[in-house]
């Protein structure tokens, strides 16, 4: 009798956990249904790209960002009422350039068609993007990553944390900052690891209310589910914690463009010792309105983050950073073997490295100036390095990446 009791609770307490992880899982699911249905805008037209994006042609005023509270009743701004004064030599920064000046395509979908006036690009986002992520409410967002110069912590490097290589200015008010980023296609290890090329303009101290803008290019297979390089963006204004996210994933980023959409796959991509191809970012605050605006090379401007989403870059920014970011995530103990730039140390130089050239600050008379003071920081060079210089043609500039995991670099 008694064995026949406990085989009977044993019998209840199975069927009682299989009803409870069913639970889990059907709540998952509606999670994911009605993320997906938040992220997701009903489409005037879709195109698919060669890279397996579909990309939705979403009315301009039902795009993700009229989902915030404060943006309800909001007028887009269609255009920036000012652009900074002394754009450096426009002829030399198209969206991408090539080392022989021809204008490639920029984005893959377009070999597949574009999307009309009055609507907006935007990338969709599949089940499986949002199954990879560690919850659907941290989809689509980065854990605190940003390089402090001031303070390197030793104990971040033995728990398989960021690792960067920049170049950057403190010190000063700071409106906007422009670059031109070489473009490649670095390898990562682990598909939880990414490896990035970007600009930060950041506002407030490095502790829990940091402010960040940033935009440049990405390889993330845990967010796009490949290893292609894709322009992206991420905002937060309480470093990185309830606030911001990727590209719009949330609600936040105006797109007033039609023609380039965020996390969207950049082609083509430099070559080793080959044809060098680059992009151009300029992110600078509107005087007049006060938002902060994005354009991409010389004929895109892609929208604007309202200053309100902001507490200290409503004002300003305190610090501008330039380059590259890789997770470490130190797989079986040893360091990630995941490229940052083009995979190669700085002092292998043009078509072998990766750099950023024609780096210039937006000052408080919405001028574009060459920065002063620049620094350069990695946590550790003997994985991932950087070399700036200066010169008539390429302005300020900067060499930067490495290979990580190596004989250097355990």
């Amino acid at each position: 009798m008694d064995t026949a009791r406990g085989v009977a609770c044993l019998l209840v307490a199975v069927i009682c956990l299989s009803c409870a992880a069913a639970a889990a899982a059907r709540s998952r699911e509606v999670r994911t249904h009605r993320h997906l249905k938040r992220l997701n805008k009903p489409a005037v037209k879709s195109i698919q790209s060669p890279d397996g994006d579909t990309i939705d042609c979403v009315h301009i005023s039902h795009q993700p960002a009229f989902d915030h509270p404060f943006l309800k009743n909001h007028t887009i701004q269609m255009r920036p009422n000012y652009h900074p004064e002394g754009l450096y030599d426009e002829s030399k920064s198209n969206v991408a350039s090539t080392s022989n000046g021809e204008r490639p395509m920029v984005q893959l979908w377009h070999q597949n068609g574009r999307c009309p006036e009055g609507t907006v690009p935007i990338r969709r986002t599949k089940k499986e993007d949002l199954l990879r992520a560690s919850s659907v409410r941290r989809y689509g967002r980065k854990r605190h990553t940003v390089a402090n110069p001031m303070s390197v912590n030793p104990t971040m490097l033995n728990e398989g944390g960021h690792q960067h290589a920049i170049a950057y200015v403190q010190g000063d008010k700071y409106y906007g900052a422009k670059a031109t980023i070489n473009v490649w296609e670095p390898k990562i290890e682990q598909p939880n690891e990414f490896s990035l090329s970007q600009l930060w303009i950041l506002g407030g101290s490095f502790g829990e209310d940091l402010n960040s803008i940033e935009a440049g290019w990405q390889v993330s297979p845990d967010l796009y589910g490949d290893n292609n390089t894709r322009l992206f963006t991420y905002w937060t204004s309480d470093a990185y914690q309830a606030t911001g996210c990727y590209n719009i994933l949330c609600s936040g980023f105006v797109q007033i463009n039609s023609e380039i959409a965020m996390g969207a796959s950049i082609f083509p991509t430099s070559s080793y010792s080959g044809s060098q191809y680059d992009v151009s970012i300029l992110i600078w605050k509107d005087p007049k309105e006060g938002n902060w605006w994005m354009q991409f090379g010389k004929d895109y401007v892609l929208g604007y983050w309202p200053s309100f989403l902001f507490s200290y870059l409503a004002d300003s920014a305190s610090m501008i950073e330039w380059g590259g970011e890789v997770v470490n995530s130190q797989p079986e103990g040893v360091h990630t073997s995941t490229q940052m730039g083009s995979g190669h140390f700085p002092e292998e130089g043009f078509s072998k490295a990766s750099y950023f050239k024609n780096i210039q600050v937006v000052d408080s008379t919405n001028n574009l100036k060459a920065p002063k003071g620049v620094g350069t920081f990695t946590e550790q060079s003997n994985c991932y390095d950087v070399q700036n210089g200066n010169n008539g043609d390429w302005g300020t500039y900067f060499y930067y990446g490495g290979p990580g995991r190596s004989s250097n670099c355990p």
